[in-house]
């Protein structure tokens, strides 16, 4: 759940892509089912395999460290490798590329569900994450090769509100799987879509090509690789190993050193992946650091939310998967009347006061302790913070695509696309800092209060990298209450990664304040007497 539905300006890679190719209708019908299923396979594997987490800990005697690789193998590959899986597709043809993905995707996702321990389930998962890397910018880029201009809008109006059911099913399908059968059919599920896409793809789908795809950026792609990969490295494995430990301020040391150089390459590159020059524009700079810091809050604390449900709460993987139903249903229902917010007011209100809702929304996941009611405890914060990221996702698309020239808006949406991923990476591996250190402390003051043996508490100690899914000795009578103990020991850490949270939505509000340009004016709206409005935005 670290990334709930289609990230910001999906929508704008396709309206901006280049002049779409001659084709016909039944091939542009073909088309749009097969950027669907992809989309789809992207965004369930988003979804499902977060709420099948507690059970593969629980059977693979996996940590929570080894749960955070589970989930950042396949984000790390899918971030550092997006922007370049595009440049594939334009060079040598988005349809080979694509299917080249999707075989990847459905191979990995085999392998996964073949691993017997966690290390294989990694590697499997980092595979995915290329294969991810290849299929998601082509699903995109197919739309826009083979739809004119004229019916883009309505390929996107169909190929969202499938995105939205995908997103809104797809955890409580892998939640019914897992409860009924196994965490494996979380990654077999994706077989079936898989082998049909690749059908489709074969006999129905056009192949095109971009008219200036130019180089491929080799160097960037393993830079910022090899970057994040160090920053993640250390941010997972200090918790547990220290942060002095050679492997942790070494990897940390080596990934700021990649990320460094990935800057200056990119500064210098003919035909870089990222292209720095586009972050002068000053409402581009501030819509991707209004991104950065929202996103980071968003990816990292729904990572930690069905641990919290599943393994405290009590609730089955197919109610925690169900527990965000709320939510994509407000951003489906309000999402047209969001689309308007910009003509109306500009940029600068909805991207301040959306992440201020949105940061209400984090802090009130803050207040339920165990055994609290979902309608009363978590529905109420599902709900604000769905009504806070409605309000801010379509303006901030909009102003990443207004921020720069039309020949630019694919490129600058696909960078914010990649932008929300990598915050999201980033932000798993930190929030794990913070909820195991609260975790840490909290725990030993419980154990030492209930006057637990020393065998049990040496047992549960060893166990704490576990977090909530630490398995209490056997025989021991008092045993709910230990489980009681962890349960708050993690709720405890679970407050601290929400109201932080809290913290870089309002950040994020603050930024959009500081950077966010738009000459402010009055002007009437028909039947709703004056509304204040941009200047930068469309006179109408």
């Amino acid at each position: 759940m670290s990334q709930i539905g289609k990230p910001p300006c999906d929508s704008g890679v396709i309206l901006h892509g280049e002049a779409a190719r001659p084709c016909s209708a039944p091939s542009r019908y073909w088309t749009l089912v097969a950027a669907i299923l992809g989309s789809s396979l992207a965004f369930i594997d988003g979804t499902v395999v977060n709420v099948a987490l507690p059970a593969i800990q629980r059977e693979l005697g996996a940590t929570t460290s080894d749960a955070q690789w589970i989930m950042e193998s396949y984000a790390l590959f899918l971030a550092s490798l997006l922007l370049v899986g595009g440049v594939l597709g334009d060079r040598f043809g988005r349809r080979r590329i694509f299917m080249f993905g999707i075989g990847l995707f459905t191979l990995a996702s085999v392998g996964c569900s073949l691993s017997a321990d966690v290390g294989l389930l990694i590697a499997a998962r980092a595979v995915q994450g290329i294969g991810a890397a290849l299929l998601v910018p082509g699903s995109l880029a197919l739309i826009s090769a083979t739809f004119p201009q004229a019916e883009r809008g309505a390929a996107i109006g169909t190929w969202s509100a499938f995105s939205g059911i995908t997103a809104a099913i797809g955890p409580v399908i892998g939640g019914f799987l897992v409860d009924h059968y196994s965490w494996i059919w979380a990654f077999l599920v994706n077989v079936p879509v898989g082998a049909l896409l690749m059908l489709i793809c074969a006999a129905k789908v056009p192949e095109s090509r971009g008219a200036d795809s130019g180089a491929v950026d080799v160097a960037g792609a393993v830079l910022a690789t090899i970057g994040l990969a160090g920053v993640v490295f250390a941010l997972i494995e200090a918790p547990s190993r220290g942060w002095l430990a050679t492997p942790v301020w070494s990897a940390a040391a080596i990934g700021i050193a990649a990320l460094l150089m990935f800057v200056r390459i990119e500064a210098r590159s003919a035909a870089p992946m990222l292209p720095l020059g586009l972050f002068r524009e000053r409402n581009f700079a501030g819509a991707n650091v209004l991104t950065l810091l929202l996103y980071a809050a968003l990816g990292g604390s729904l990572f930690f939310l069905p641990l919290n449900l599943i393994q405290v709460q009590g609730y089955g993987a197919t109610s925690a998967g169900a527990a965000l139903l709320p939510f994509i249903a407000i951003m489906f229902l309000l999402s047209r009347w969001a689309g308007t917010l910009v003509d109306v007011f500009g940029p600068k209100p909805p991207l301040v006061i959306g992440p201020v809702i949105a940061a209400i929304g984090f802090a009130l996941f803050a207040w339920p302790s165990i055994g609290s009611s979902y309608w009363m405890a978590f529905f109420p914060a599902i709900c604000v913070l769905g009504l806070g990221m409605s309000i801010t996702v379509a303006p901030l698309t909009t102003t990443v695509m207004n921020a720069v020239g039309p020949d630019l808006a694919g490129t600058a949406s696909g960078i914010n696309n990649a932008v929300s991923r990598t915050a999201a990476l980033l932000a798993i591996a930190l929030f794990g800092v913070v909820l195991t250190r609260v975790f840490d402390v909290r725990l030993a003051d419980e154990l030492t209060r209930l006057h637990a043996p020393s065998d049990v508490l040496s047992s549960v100690m060893a166990q704490r990298q576990k977090l909530a899914g630490i398995a209490i000795p056997e025989g021991y009578p008092d045993g709910a209450a230990v489980k009681h103990a962890v349960g708050l020991s993690f709720v405890a850490g679970f407050r601290w990664v929400m109201l932080v949270s809290a913290a870089l939505a309002l950040l994020s509000a603050i930024s959009a304040w500081m950077m966010i340009q738009g000459e402010m004016r009055w002007r009437p709206i028909k039947g709703r007497g004056r509304a204040l409005v941009s200047g930068h935005a469309s006179a109408g």
